[in-house]
């Protein structure tokens, strides 16, 4: 049975991990002249040091995994057969507008038709779960 509740929490989780996503990249601009000089370990720790004193890369870092201890906490009692989709479905659609609201490239006519498709995806999916819990679920 799906609750409401859970809906929400999912779309939450979508909203933020999507939302997020466009900001997470970029906080990564200027990652590639990062040099740490003296091998493999010491560029890594130099990346860390990047991002995470990076406030543009930092904030929605945490929102991101914000949105992973919802999923994580909502997954106990939600049905994996509807949270999966509509969550990772979602989450593309966010991406998709979060990244249009910046003024990314989002692929223009096919990807307003893959998100149209996506959204029906979703519908049918929730659909399909309140029909099969005998209609009690939203």
């Amino acid at each position: 049975m799906v609750s409401p509740v859970q809906v929400l929490c999912l779309v939450l989780v979508a909203l933020l991990w999507g939302g997020s996503n466009p900001f997470l990249k970029r906080g990564t601009e200027g990652i590639e002249g990062v040099r740490g000089g003296g091998g493999a370990a010491r560029q890594f720790l130099a990346e860390l040091r990047f991002l995470f004193l990076n406030v543009r890369y930092l904030v929605p870092f945490l929102l991101n995994q914000s949105g992973s201890l919802i999923y994580y906490l909502t997954l106990a009692s939600a049905d994996l057969s509807l949270a999966v989709p509509l969550t990772n479905s979602l989450t593309f659609l966010f991406t998709l507008l979060g990244g249009a609201l910046l003024g990314e490239d989002v692929g223009g006519k096919r990807a307003v038709a893959g998100t149209a498709l996506t959204v029906l995806g979703v519908a049918l999916c929730v659909v399909s779960s309140v029909n099969e819990s005998g209609g009690a679920g939203l």
